[in-house]
Formats: C-alpha cells, structure tokens, sequence
C-alpha cells in the first residue's frame, strides 16, 4: 500500500518517529513530498552550506557549482559502469547511453524526490557471460526480461507495500541467491587473473590499498584508481593488444552507439530472472539509505523505485545495453558532499549521454587488458557473493535452524558449482538452479520442518 494520507489516517512520521507536520517534508501536502519534476530552489546563497546543513533533492547549488557536483556523479559511476559491459561484451558506448536514460526516467519516476544514478548492475554478469554464446541478442533478451519482471515486483509493492517481498524472499533466501550469483563468477575471475598476472596483481593490490588506506572519495573510487593503475602498467610493460591500441586511433570522435534487437530464448530467460532478488535488495537499500541521509521517509517510493528501475533496464536491453540499478557509489558521493539534489543527477544523466556519442572513448575502454579485469573481478565477484552474507548478518538469519542451513548450502554449492542441467531441449545453469530451487524449496522445507519434523516442538529462530 502506498503511502497516502487520509483525514482519518494518523498524521506521517519522520525516521526519529516524530510527528510530520505540513511544515516538515515528510507530511504529505509539503511540497517536498508530492516533489516536482522541473525547477529546484537555491540553497541559500547558492555558494555556501552552512556546517550541519545538507542540500535537499528540491535544492541546488548554482549551476557552476551544481554542474561539478555532477561531474563526480559521472566519475563515481565511471569504474563500475563500464566494467560491466567490458566484461560481457556489450557495447560500451550503448550501455553509456542507456545508463544516462535510465537515470533521467528515475528522476521522472520518482518525481525528483529520489538522488539516484542508474549504472550498469554487477548481478547481471553471470547470467550474460553464461548466454555470451548465443549472441548479443540472446544477452539483451535477458535484460528485457529481467527488467519486465522488476516492473512486475514494483508494481506489487506499489500496491501491497514491502510486506509481499519479505513474504516470499525472506533473508535467508535473499542472502544466497544474492552470494550465489557473486560466487559463481569465482572461475571467470581466476581465469583472467592467470592470463596477465603481474598486471593482474597490481590492479588487485591497488584497490585493496585505496579502498582501504584511503579516505574520503579515493576509498570510494578504488575500483577505479584501481583500474587506472593496472591500465597504466599494462601499457608501460607492453601488454596492451596491438590491435585494441590500433583502434582507438582509427575510431571517429563522434558517431553513434551501436544498437541491437533483443532475442528471447527461455533457457537463457530463465538463467537472468535470479537477478531481480539482487536489484530489489539494491533499490530498497537505496531508498533507505537516501531516507536516513536526508532524514526523510521515503518508503513511498519504494515501489516507484522497482518500476522506474525496471522501466530502465527493459529500455535498455530493448535496443542492446546492459541493466541497470541504483548505485551505492553515487551515495557516497552524497555523504561527502552532503548535496543530495536531484539536479546533480540530470547534469550526470546528461553528460553520460554526451559521451556516449563519441565513439573514440569507446573505443579507449576496450583496450583494458585481461590481466586488468582479473585483478578488478578478484575483488568485485568476491564482493558480490559477500553482500549476501552481509544480508544474512544484518538480518539476523540462524543457522541453528536446520531450514535455513539445508537450504542455503544447497543452493549454493548449485550456484558455485554452476550445475548445468538439461530438460529435453532447455538447459539451465547454477545460478538459475539455485536461485529457483531455494525460493520453490524454502517455503516447502519450512513447513514440513514445522509440521512434521522438530520444528513443532521448538522456538528456532528463522
């Protein structure tokens, strides 16, 4: 159930539980949330924020100001969004384009009460390296129908409030499919490491010191740092392809993206569906994390949020780019400028685009060597498959409870494992074996642990 006000509804409350009144942004009939699509105020000055004083999503700096703001907006989302269609040979310019897209119907979405940057999702990897095989096609079908399902949850949510969610992908489920989709990338990223691995090292080595030792904006920008390091040694040792080099020179500085009609082929289909478990824990956690930042209850927009990221994703993948999802970089970026305004986004969404129409840039990005991305996935895979355990923790999800043990080490060996298995013509691998067996199986193991195992004798907790 959205969140409407009605007369005979208690009045909204705010995060510390207070009382909203028409003067505080959470009431209803405050500007700030109904929000606008167009127009911003100025932050005081426009040049100056006050200590302890944040700039709202209805505010903005000056243009100047806001302008640069936005430009680290685009250098946050840089590292991880081109990474991805780096890795599964999706046009990198088109996914850029896409990118931008996405993160302007977002803005419109959600009425510009939501900062967000849309960038390409890590979850979508695994199932679009596993359908690499069958074309680039194949790949944007399992975008479109990846992003088709989230409008689906979304629009669930919109109706019937988070509780439909909890319902049928509790913690313990989230957690491994979230851990098994990472974890399934292990050999991928080996392999690449192999290939090249002193270059492989040092891009590995500097991330984990940046992301570590670093403060501040370098510490969010270590996979990039990290990148541009192992880029730069790759390039003084001379394990740069030639033929890769070759092509920056002869692409045109302005040309445009390179498009492709999606195909739809059910085993790969059914290989990309897990991904929406990960992209709904991303965007709920964005609109929680955006509501604690601003002090702002935005559980309103939650299902907006599912729609406009699936609106964006299906966008994408209808014309060859990869999904999309809310980026936790780009929060960062808000908790060290303390500027949460929509309007930094638009610059963002629209110099993305910019660049998207210079095909030498693409052209650039593809000369990253192999030893690059092993270093780079090393840690990125890993850090894919350890944000489910971090569900699990945060959760609270026990172990001592034979269901949630069973069920998550059996999905998760499939998932590691990559089990494949054929059903006459349809062959599916471990992520869709384990993503789908442990949400059909959960509720199945549950009750009969409760109604004919020990379950009906003991107080576990789930």
């Amino acid at each position: 159930m959205t969140n409407e006000h009605h007369p005979t509804a208690p009045a909204p409350t705010h995060p510390s539980g207070a009382a909203a009144g028409v003067d505080h942004p959470d009431h209803p009939d405050h500007p700030a949330a109904r929000g606008r699509l167009f127009g911003w105020d100025v932050h005081g000055d426009g040049r100056t924020i006050a200590p302890g004083a944040v700039v709202a999503p209805e505010e903005r700096l000056d243009w100047p100001r806001t302008i640069g703001i936005g430009m680290q907006h685009v250098i946050a989302m840089f590292g991880a969004t081109l990474l991805v269609p780096l890795l599964t040979g999706f046009p990198v310019n088109t996914t850029l384009l896409f990118s931008g897209l996405g993160t302007i119907l977002f803005l419109l979405i959600t009425r510009n009460r939501l900062p967000s940057y849309l960038g390409s999702s890590f979850a979508f990897i695994a199932p679009l390296m596993a359908t690499q095989a069958q074309g680039i096609g194949a790949q944007a079908g399992v975008v479109v129908t990846a992003g088709a399902a989230l409008v689906l949850v979304g629009l669930i949510v919109k109706k019937a409030g988070r509780r439909v969610l909890d319902a049928v992908m509790p913690p313990a489920v989230t957690g491994a499919i979230v851990a098994l989709i990472g974890f399934n990338l292990a050999p991928v990223a080996a392999t690449n490491f192999a290939t090249q691995p002193l270059v492989a090292a040092v891009t590995m080595l500097t991330i984990l010191v940046a992301t570590v030792a670093g403060r501040g904006m370098v510490a969010r920008l270590g996979v990039l740092i990290g990148v541009v390091v192992g880029w730069a040694f790759a390039a003084a040792t001379g394990n740069l392809s030639p033929e890769s080099t070759a092509s920056v020179r002869e692409a045109a500085w302005f040309g445009l993206p390179t498009f492709h009609a999606p195909e739809f082929h059910l085993n790969a289909m059914l290989i990309g569906l897990p991904v929406i478990v990960v992209l709904i824990a991303e965007n709920v956690g964005h609109v929680k994390a955006v509501s604690a930042m601003t002090g702002r209850n935005l559980d309103d927009l939650a299902g907006d949020a599912l729609i406009a990221d699936g609106l964006a994703t299906t966008l994408a993948g209808s014309a060859g780019g990869s999904g999309t999802t809310t980026y936790a970089e780009n929060i960062g970026v808000m908790a060290a400028t303390r500027v949460y305004s929509t309007a930094a986004y638009w610059v963002a969404a629209f110099t993305a685009i910019a660049l998207a129409f210079i095909p030498k840039f693409g052209a650039l990005i593809l000369t990253i060597p192999e030893g690059v991305l092993g270093g780079a996935t090393l840690v990125l895979y890993g850090l894919i498959g350890m944000l489910g355990v971090r569900i699990w923790m945060d959760n609270g999800v026990d172990f001592n409870n034979p269901v949630n043990l069973v069920a998550a080490a059996t999905a998760m060996i499939a998932g590691i494992g990559n089990l494949t298995l054929s059903i006459g013509s349809l062959e599916l691998e471990g992520i869709a074996w384990g993503a789908v067996g442990i949400i059909v199986g959960y509720p199945i193991l549950r009750w009969l642990y409760r109604r004919v195992g020990e379950g009906q004798f003991t107080t576990v907790k789930e």
